[in-house]
């Protein structure tokens, strides 16, 4: 009967070097039609299953029961099999092979991203991604951190012997803050010392600003939020990365203490998610890596009045062509509720999903519906402490008659 063939019976690995494994096996049975290929897997502790290896000869005919596994990892364990194909298929593999670790090697892959900054003063932090085990090549991994200040020739070396380390902190009271370094970062194991990474321009930490901005003012603008103005940190020795707005009720409630940071570049925000008819404090202080600087005596502001709860109640329509007119029950502010400005009025088509909306003063409005659809309508009272609820909805099916054409007769 023909079939794919048999798998080859043992495999065995005769040689290892740092990246190559040289494998033999038994022939595979043919099952009726000849071996034409022979294919070698592979999968070690870091892979994710087996998977196919270059090999030398890159293509293994069916005559050839010997190959060179090449491109494996230093020091890492390997497992290998075997598969045998005709021209029926490709056949089960064969036993796994005993486990075998490639012989290790000076490292060849340097640490990726080097970066830091930021710490602490008279400090320079130095981080990088880690090196994975699988590439580490040997025993013994570790990290050469060398750093320089800018204009200096020669570099500081500091080693360290934790694989998975991550990052370096360098301390040393002569550090000026916020100067810049020249850092790489290399690799070595018990067999030498790797390759380093490319050159990486590092800052050693700053001070906090020892300015504060100016001009600060704030104003409500609804119920939940308040509108923050400064004026830009002017002279200052130290970096500004941008501003920090404190606010609060009261001494007594700090569960309402917040903040909200800001680029340096910008000198307003809104502070948002606030309590109607409350009372605020707020201060503003500029940052950096290294913290905060001094605030600014506090100042105040209190949030306007709620918007209505009522929403518009008793809406009323008529529809003559494309033309909407609508009329509802004008609502009325409660003594605690910010007076109704007027309405807005927001609608779309179930076709389209696009949301149009207009303004009113007065309790009512005219809409134009051009489409042949389904219309949806909203409306919310406007107040000075915003938007109050939306009314239920209002549905609105617009039919648009087309003129029938009648065929002219002909008088003959």
């Amino acid at each position: 009967m023909i079939g794919p063939p048999s798998p080859p019976a043992t495999v065995t690995v005769d040689e290892l070097t740092d990246s190559t494994a040289q494998l033999s096996w038994s022939p595979a049975q043919e099952h009726g039609s000849p071996v034409t290929l022979y294919l070698v897997q592979t999968r070690n502790p870091y892979s994710v299953g087996w998977t196919r290896v270059s090999t030398v000869p890159e293509v293994i005919d069916g005559s050839t029961l010997t190959a060179t596994v090449v491109e494996l990892n230093s020091w890492v364990e390997y497992e290998f099999r075997v598969l045998a194909r005709n021209s029926v298929g490709v056949g089960a593999p064969s036993p796994v092979s005993s486990k075998t670790r490639t012989e290790d090697a000076v490292p060849d892959a340097a640490p990726l991203d080097v970066n830091g900054g930021g710490g602490s003063r008279s400090e320079l932090v130095i981080t990088w991604e880690p090196v994975p085990e699988e590439l580490q090549n040997g025993e013994s991994f570790g990290y050469i951190i060398a750093f320089r200040a800018f204009g200096d020739i020669s570099w500081t070396h500091v080693a360290t012997s934790v694989p998975g380390a991550a990052r370096y902190v360098y301390r040393n009271d002569s550090i000026a803050p916020f100067s810049p370094f020249h850092v790489k970062v290399g690799t070595y194991n018990i067999k030498g010392q790797g390759p380093f990474s490319p050159v990486a321009t590092i800052y050693s930490a700053e001070t906090e600003p020892s300015s504060m901005p100016t001009g600060v003012w704030a104003r409500s603008v609804s119920a939940a939020e308040i509108e923050v103005h400064w004026q830009t940190v002017s002279f200052h020795a130290e970096r500004v990365l941008g501003y920090e707005v404190v606010y609060w009720e009261d001494d007594t409630k700090p569960e309402t203490m917040g903040k909200v940071r800001v680029p340096g570049s910008q000198t307003s925000v809104t502070v948002g998610g606030l309590e109607g008819s409350a009372q605020y404090f707020l201060t503003v202080s500029a940052f950096n890596t290294a913290g905060t600087g001094p605030f600014l005596s506090a100042i105040n502001a209190t949030t306007k009045k709620p918007a209505p709860a009522q929403p518009p109640l008793n809406i009323e329509w008529t529809l003559i062509g494309p033309l909407l007119s609508l009329y509802w029950e004008p609502v009325v502010a409660m003594d605690l509720e910010s007076e109704v400005t007027g309405y807005q009025v927001s609608y779309r088509s179930q076709k389209h999903k696009e949301v149009t909306t207009l303004m009113t003063v007065g309790a009512a409005a005219e809409l134009t519906l051009l489409e042949d659809d389904i219309y949806v309508i909203h409306i919310r009272a406007l107040s000075g402490g915003g938007l109050g609820p939306p009314s239920e909805p209002l549905h609105i099916h617009q039919i648009i008659l087309k003129p029938v054409l009648k065929p002219v007769l002909s008088l003959s």
